[in-house]
Order: C-alpha cells, then structure tokens, then sequence
C-alpha cells in the first residue's frame, strides 16, 4: 500500500501528538491521584463531579446513564459524595420519587482547582514549545517528560 505525501507529513506530527496524549495523561492521572487521595475521592466520583460542574443537577437515571453504572452503583457514589460534602441530593416539586442531584459549592471548587492546575501544566508546556523554533524542538513527549521531571 502506498502513503500519499500529504498523509506521509501528517503521520510524524500525529505521532508526536499520540506520545504527548498518552504520556500526559499518564502524568495527569499520577497528580490527580494524589489530590483526590487527599479528599478521599474515587476517579470515578471525580468524573462525577465534573459532570455536576456542568450541569445545574442530574438525577439518578442521568448520573447511571453517564457513569455506565447501574442506577445502585450511582447510588453509591452519590452516596458517598454527599457523605463528603461535596453533592446534594434534591427532590423535584412535582414528584418527591424524582431525586436530583447537585454538586456543591466544596465540590465545585476541587473540580476547578483541579482544571486549573491541568491548564496550567498544559499552558507550561504549551509555552516552552512556542519557545523554539520547529527544527530545534524535540518531540512533544521529550519536552513534556522534560517539564515534569523538573516540577
């Protein structure tokens, strides 16, 4: 099978870009998992409460539904973020059985602190690549492992 110019030019830099997916995220959980260590959060209770963040509430079919989860499982977490002080739990005007479920103001700062502190790595090692001239910068991955060693 031959490979088109254009793909041949577009496959490196998809690479590189691969190698910086792939070793951020790696970095992103690490530092994630320490700080939601601290606050006794699950991965998945944070994805939780990134989608709370954006949302003015989710109920309980919503969350199952999002999360993969079944409706128990969503229970638990819910569960255990409320015990946390980081949700709250609702119920509609029209139908007490409808439970909604809301991020609070605790939970809503972890989650933007947590953002923030990916963007700023993220803009940190976006801003040493503007640094340098094509030719001179190394692989996306080299800078990358480079930054955070540095950290």
């Amino acid at each position: 099978m031959q490979i088109s110019e254009e793909t041949a030019a577009v496959e490196p830099n998809a690479d590189r870009l691969a190698d910086f997916i792939m070793f951020a995220q790696r970095s992103f959980l690490l530092d994630l998992s320490k700080e939601l260590n601290k606050g006794n959060v699950s991965y998945a209770q944070f994805f939780l409460l990134g989608y709370l963040a954006n949302e003015d509430y989710l109920t309980m079919t919503d969350i199952s539904k999002k999360m993969g989860h079944s409706t128990a499982a969503a229970t638990g977490l819910v569960d255990r973020l409320e015990k946390l002080g980081y949700v709250q739990r609702l119920h509609a005007a029209d139908d007490r059985r409808k439970v909604m479920v809301q991020i609070t103001r605790k939970g809503i700062e972890m989650v933007t602190r947590l953002r923030n502190s990916i963007a700023e790595s993220i803009s940190d090692i976006m801003a040493a690549q503007e640094n340098g001239s094509e030719e001179d910068i190394q692989p996306i991955y080299s800078q990358l492992r480079e930054f955070l060693a540095s950290r």
